[in-house]
C-alpha cells in the first residue's frame, strides 16, 4: 500500500514492522512476515493481519481497527 510520501514510508515501515513484531511476540504469538509491509499471526484459530505502516489490523477473531495499542488490548 503506497502513501503520498513514499520516502517517509520507506524510512518508517521497517521500524514499525520490527516494533510491532516484537510487541506481538512478547505476548506469546508466532508472527510471520506476510510481505514487506504486513505481519500475520494466529489468534483464536484465525489469521490476523497487521499492516505496520498504516497500523491497520484485520481478522475474523478481532475487531478491525487502527493502532498497535488497540490490537494489543484485544489480544489480552
Amino acid at each position: 500500500m503506497s502513501r503520498l510520501d513514499k520516502s517517509k514510508q520507506e524510512k518508517l515501515e521497517p521500524q514499525r514492522m520490527a516494533h510491532a513484531k516484537k510487541q506481538i511476540e512478547l505476548m506469546g504469538f508466532v508472527v510471520f512476515e506476510f510481505d514487506k509491509s504486513t505481519l500475520i499471526f494466529q489468534f483464536k484459530d484465525h489469521d490476523v493481519k497487521y499492516h505496520a505502516y498504516s497500523g491497520w489490523a484485520s481478522g475474523k477473531s478481532i475487531k478491525d481497527g487502527r493502532g498497535l495499542s488497540n490490537l494489543i488490548n484485544q489480544l489480552k
